[in-house]
């Protein structure tokens, strides 16, 4: 196929298929009530009060990483920010305190439309990421579940119970052989793959000779996000009373955020659909035991049979704030629904500050863990695991980051 034919087959495919139209042209007709309730708010970025504590409240390249600060570290991945003048050897020490293992996701912190979005196999895949990105980017536990849904949620400041307004789910870009057509072949027959081959070509995993065997699915873009491939499917038919209330609990814990959209993967529709709320209403419970993979911050690259039982400290009854003697330090006791957010704000620090005192927090936040505020450098638990009867309570949901926009973006 020469240079003219693929030209045009592009072509009709995004002329024809009215998702691949440049953006501009869909949200044409909303920007009329754009511009009157801008005049009606006195403002161009009156949106901005829907999320007060997010950026532009998260409508566009608004920070990932201050997001995640506002988020309870239970409900994503293992995620940490590498700035741009980090060296190598400080990345792979940042790597290696999260305990993060290969392959993880790399993304830049201000980024649309999954530009700069990387599944990194090796250390030297992230050698090569490092001398393309010039930009602060994030390097996240990539969660390896087969399905992926994105749920739009709203809420007002004044309601304890929202409203999920849709339910997506992103099928990844893939194509299924036949026994005798190679995966190139295959992809010049399938309008949606054809569209992204250069990218496919660039992908060293993927052997284009390769025949498929009948039935064989192989997926060929890992991200679900519509600009590189995915298709997303209405899946509104699933909203229940129950998932509402899943998605209520983990948005009040959320400081300043009641309008959009989170991203995230589960092994089945019914976990999504019976995700136990009351699990996560109080923080995680004592000795309970869950099957969680992103929430609780400890999942595993590859998905597991059997629920992990994690073991979670006593707690205080409140939270506790203590003066020692010989240092004249001033600590605090995590509790369940804090985010270092909020801990930051409470002692007038900002959350750089307070991960630079505590360098153990800077991927999870446990529920009870002693965290220096002022004066000591070192950081020591108020008390070690205690295990009581497990309370099973078993989910699959993971969510992978919560963005405030439209539903078409990631």
């Amino acid at each position: 196929m020469n240079n003219l034919t693929v030209k045009l087959k592009r072509a009709k495919i995004k002329i024809f298929t009215w998702e691949y139209w440049p953006i501009w042209i869909v949200y044409f007709p909303v920007s009329f009530y754009y511009v009157y309730l801008a005049i009606k708010a006195r403002s161009f970025f009156f949106f901005s009060a829907s999320n007060p504590s997010i950026e532009n409240g998260g409508m566009f390249f608004e920070s990932k990483s201050k997001i995640f600060d506002l988020i309870p570290s239970e409900f994503y991945p293992k995620t940490i920010l590498i700035n741009e003048t980090d060296t190598n050897d400080k990345i792979v020490k940042k790597i290696e305190i999260a305990d993060l293992q290969f392959p993880v996701i790399a993304k830049p912190d201000r980024g649309e439309r999954g530009i700069g979005v990387k599944k990194i196999y090796s250390t030297n895949d992230l050698d090569a990421y490092i001398n393309l990105v010039k930009v602060p980017f994030l390097i996240q536990e990539y969660i390896d579940y087969p399905l992926e849904f994105s749920v739009f949620y709203s809420r007002l400041p004044s309601e304890k119970k929202g409203r999920i307004i849709s339910v997506a789910l992103k099928e990844l870009l893939a194509v299924t052989g036949d026994g005798k057509l190679k995966i190139s072949d295959l992809i010049q027959l399938k309008g949606r793959a054809f569209l992204q081959i250069e990218k496919i070509k660039k992908d060293s995993k993927i052997n284009l000779n390769e025949v498929l065997k009948k039935g064989e699915k192989r997926i060929l873009v890992p991200y679900g996000n519509h600009s590189l491939g995915a298709t997303f499917l209405n899946y509104n038919h699933i909203i229940e009373d129950e998932l509402i209330d899943t998605f209520d609990i983990i948005s009040q814990q959320i400081e300043g955020f009641y309008f959009g959209r989170f991203d995230l993967r589960c092994t089945s529709f019914e976990d999504l659909k019976n995700a136990n709320a009351d699990s996560f209403a109080n923080g995680l419970k004592i000795g309970q035991t869950i099957k969680i993979p992103n929430i609780n911050g400890d999942t595993p690259s590859k998905p597991k049979e059997t629920p992990k039982q994690i073991v979670v400290e006593k707690m205080p009854t409140s939270a506790v704030v203590s003066q020692s003697n010989k240092e004249n330090s001033i600590f605090h006791i995590v509790e369940a629904k804090e985010t270092k957010f909020g801990i930051a704000k409470k002692y007038g620090i900002s959350v750089q500050e307070l991960e630079e005192r505590n360098p153990q927090i800077v991927t999870n936040l446990p529920i009870g863990f002693k965290l220096v505020i002022s004066g000591v450098t070192s950081v020591e638990e108020v008390s070690k695991p205690v295990a009581e009867k497990p309370k099973p309570v078993v989910t699959e949901i993971v969510l992978d980051e919560t963005v405030t926009t439209e539903t078409t973006r990631t």
